[in-house]
C-alpha cells in the first residue's frame, strides 16, 4: 500500500525528512513557497543520496529521488497525505497559522508533526479542532543521518497520535523517543545546554582552549557516549554499577551543582571571548565545504555503527 509523506517547509531540515521517508519507500510531497528553495532542495536531495548509497544507506538512490515531488502549493502537498511534517520558521505565529491552515486541509487521519526545536505542541494547537493528532517530533540535524526524534505531546494529544509516531518514525529507520510531557528545550536540547553552557565558561574563563576544550568531547566523551549513552556509560565504571558509581562520585557532582554555569557564560561578552578564542568566523563556503565534510564523516559512523548492531544481534 502506497505512503505518503508531506513535508511542509524544504530548508535543511525538510529536504532532510524528505530523504528520510523516500529511502523508505514513501511518496514524498515537498512544499515550499518559495520557488528557489525547492530548487537547492532538488540538487541537494539528490546529491546527498548519491552519497548514502556509496556508505550503503541507501539501496536505490534513483528511486528514492523519484519519490519526491517538489510543490509550490501547500494544499496540494498535504491533500492525501498520511503523514505531516511541519518544518516552517521557529515562530509562534508562524506555527499557529500553518497549524490552523493543516487541519483544515489535511485528511483526518493523517498526524500532523512539528519539527519545532523548542515550542511547545500546546502553544500552537490548543484551538484546533483536530488537536488530538497534533505533536512535535524534533529531530536533530541533520536528520537523515543522526536518527533521533524526539515526540513530544500535548496534554490533549491522544495516545493513538503518539504510538502512531513511534510506528512511522521506526518504520522509516529513525530512533524515536518519547517526552512524557511538555517541557522547554524538550531533552537533548536540555542535556546539550548543560554541556555546553560549562563549556562557555569553561573557554570564556580561561581554564582550556577552544580546540583542547573540543578535543575532550571529540575524542572523549563523544567517543564514550556514541554507542551507549551517559547512564549506560556510567554503569561500566564502578564494579557496583549505578548505584556503586554514585557512591563513588556523588561528592564531586555535589559540589559541581552547588555551582552551575552562571547565566552570564551567555552574555555578549564572554560569547565574545569565547568567538575570539575559536578565531574568526568561516566564511560561508567554509562552512558548506566543512558542513558537507561533516555529513560524510556521519554516514560513515552511521555505516559503522549499523555494522556493529548487526553483528551484535547475531551474537
Amino acid at each position: 500500500m502506497e505512503k505518503n509523506a508531506a513535508i511542509v517547509g524544504a530548508g535543511l531540515i525538510g529536504r532532510a525528512w524528505a530523504m528520510v521517508f523516500a529511502r523508505a519507500g514513501w511518496h514524498v510531497r515537498l512544499y515550499d513557497s518559495v520557488p528557489g528553495q525547492l530548487d537547492a532542495a532538488r540538487g541537494f536531495i539528490a546529491e546527498s543520496l548519491d552519497l548514502q548509497a556509496e556508505h550503503g544507506l541507501v539501496a536505490d538512490p534513483a528511486g528514492a529521488c523519484a519519490r519526491v515531488a517538489y510543490v509550490p502549493e501547500l494544499a496540494d502537498a498535504v491533500s492525501d497525505a498520511d503523514w505531516v511534517q511541519e518544518n516552517l520558521p521557529e515562530s509562534l505565529e508562524v506555527k499557529i497559522d500553518v497549524f490552523a491552515a493543516l487541519d483544515r486541509l489535511t485528511p483526518p487521519e493523517a498526524v500532523i508533526a512539528s519539527s519545532t526545536s523548542a515550542i511547545p505542541a500546546s502553544r500552537f494547537t490548543e484551538q484546533l479542532a483536530g488537536r488530538a493528532r497534533c505533536l512535535v517530533a524534533h529531530p536533530v540535524n541533520p536528520p537523515h543521518l543522526v536518527p533521533i526524534v524526539e515526540v513530544c505531546g500535548a496534554p490533549w494529544t491522544a495516545p493513538a497520535a503518539i504510538e502512531r509516531a513511534l510506528a512511522v518514525y521506526t518504520d522509516v529507520g529513525q530512533v524515536p523517543i518519547v517526552v512524557r510531557r511538555e517541557l522547554d528545550g524538550f531533552i537533548l536540547n536540555r542535556l546539550q545546554g548543560a554541556l555546553l553552557s560549562e563549556a562557555m565558561r569553561l573557554v570564556g574563563e580561561g581554564y582550556v582552549s577552544a580546540a583542547d576544550l573540543d578535543k575532550t568531547v571529540r575524542d572523549g566523551l563523544g567517543l564514550r557516549w556514541c554507542f551507549m549513552g551517559p547512564l549506560a556509560t556510567i554503569e561500566l565504571n564502578a564494579p557496583g554499577g549505578v548505584a556503586d558509581y554514585s557512591a563513588r562520585y556523588a561528592g564531586f557532582y555535589k559540589r559541581l551543582a552547588q555551582q552551575p554555569p552562571a547565566p552570564d557564560v551567555w552574555d555578549d561578552a564572554n560569547a565574545a571571548r569565547v568567538a575570539a578564542a575559536l578565531g574568526p568566523p568561516a566564511e560561508p563556503t567554509v562552512v558548506e565545504r566543512r558542513m558537507r565534510w561533516r555529513d560524510r564523516r556521519l554516514m560513515a559512523l552511521v555505516a559503522h555503527k549499523r555494522a556493529q548492531t548487526d553483528s551484535e544481534t547475531k551474537e
